[in-house]
Parts: structure tokens; C-alpha cells; sequence
């Protein structure tokens, strides 16, 4: 496994038990602890998945500011112009950390079909596990899909809890890396950098560990509003 700092790129997440207002114990979580599936399926591909939608292709203006002292500061100012939007939906592997992805202009069933039968065409003969969140794109009420491919399962977090899906943590690393604050002139200019962006995360790519951390609640103090 791998962190961010350099050593590894392994995220970490605090577990906390709910807390109520005069609560008199202390409930501390066991010390951290590596989350993991107890028995995968041997051989099997486990890939998270979702997508990504509306990502905007926004021409920032920029230039720069000269100050007295001679020395020019280099920014962008709030005004921007749409060139359109891209929706990416990836595939990250849960084993390896590599990313699988590609970009629609819509995010409806029928591109989620399609970006499926890509990935399951690139993994012919393997068994496949799929997590998803419970967006019905993902979980129609009669899925004829899942019943032509006995080789894939989808696996669904809990409602309210799509966080738990590994792939949102790689779109937070995108988000942050590749596309805060960066201007584009075109949509393909941001389909590419994208697509760019996800060749060379390839190539150092690592898993996530989940990892529980000790924590210890404290007791709440009674407060009263003066009457």
C-alpha cells in the first residue's frame, strides 16, 4: 500500500461512534485497523465504479498585475467563458489503484451500458465485482443487462453512504489536481487533459487503504441560555 506523502497513497478516514448530548461513557474505536474484503473471489476483477457528470470546459481570464516595487503577481480573475461539458465515468481498480475512463457528452443508462461492455470486453473470461452507489442508471428494477454477463455482480453501498466507494476518492484527487482552477478553450482541450491526466496517474498508481482510526469521545457540558 501507498501514501500520499510519497511512502504510500493511502487515504485515511475517521470512524466515530454518534454522539449524544450528555453522553457519560467514552467509546474508543480499536486502535487502526486495515479494512478489508475477508474473502475475495479468487481471480476476480473488483472495480469500483461511477461517473462524474457535467464537468465544465471554463475559459478563465488571466494576466498579470505590475506593483510599484517592480515585481508582477500572476492570477485570474472570477470571469469565464463555457465551451460545454464532459461527463467521465471510471472504473478504479480496487487491487492496483489504475484507473479505467471515458467521457460522454450525457450520463444516462445507455452510456453506463456502454462504458460497462468496454470494460467487461477488456477483462473477457474474468469474473468481475462491481461497486456502485444506488443511482437508477446503475439499478434499474429489471436488469437484463446483469442477466447477459453471469460473470459480473453489482455490489451497491448503502443509501446515503456512496462515499464509501473508492472511486469518488480518485475524483476528489482529480478535482484537485488536474482541474481546480485550470482554463480550457475548448471541450476536447478538457477531454484531453483528462484523458492525459488519467494516463499518467497509471503509472505510479497504488491501492487505497481504509484505515479506522483510535478516537475518543468527549463528554458534552450542559450549557443554558441566560433567561
Amino acid at each position: 500500500m501507498c501514501n500520499m506523502s510519497g511512502a504510500s497513497c493511502a487515504p485515511t478516514r475517521s470512524i466515530s461512534p454518534g454522539a449524544r448530548a450528555g453522553a457519560k461513557a467514552t467509546i474508543p474505536i480499536s486502535r487502526p485497523r486495515r479494512l478489508r474484503w475477508s474473502a475475495p473471489p479468487e481471480n476476480a476483477l473488483v472495480l469500483a465504479v461511477d461517473e462524474k457528470p457535467s464537468i465544465q470546459a471554463l475559459e478563465r481570464s488571466q494576466g498579470y498585475l505590475k506593483m510599484p516595487n517592480g515585481r508582477a503577481l500572476t492570477g485570474q480573475s472570477h470571469d469565464y467563458t463555457r465551451h460545454g461539458t464532459t461527463t467521465l465515468f471510471a472504473a478504479f481498480d480496487i487491487a492496483t489503484g489504475k484507473v479505467t475512463g471515458r467521457q460522454y457528452k450525457r450520463r444516462r443508462r445507455l452510456e453506463f451500458l456502454d462504458f460497462m461492455n468496454r470494460v467487461v470486453a477488456q477483462n473477457a473470461g474474468r469474473e468481475i465485482h462491481v461497486i456502485l452507489d444506488n443511482l437508477n442508471t446503475h439499478k434499474p428494477k429489471n436488469d437484463r443487462w446483469l442477466k447477459r454477463h453471469p460473470n459480473v455482480h453489482f455490489h451497491f453501498t448503502p443509501t446515503r453512504a456512496s462515499w464509501l466507494n473508492q472511486v469518488e476518492i480518485w475524483f476528489s484527487i482529480l478535482a484537485g489536481k488536474a482541474l481546480r482552477g485550470a482554463s480550457f478553450n475548448s471541450r476536447d482541450e478538457l477531454k484531453a487533459h483528462i484523458d492525459a491526466f488519467i494516463e499518467t496517474y497509471n503509472e505510479t498508481a497504488c491501492p487505497f487503504e481504509w484505515t479506522a482510526s483510535e478516537v475518543h469521545q468527549k463528554r458534552l457540558k450542559p450549557r443554558f441560555a441566560d433567561q
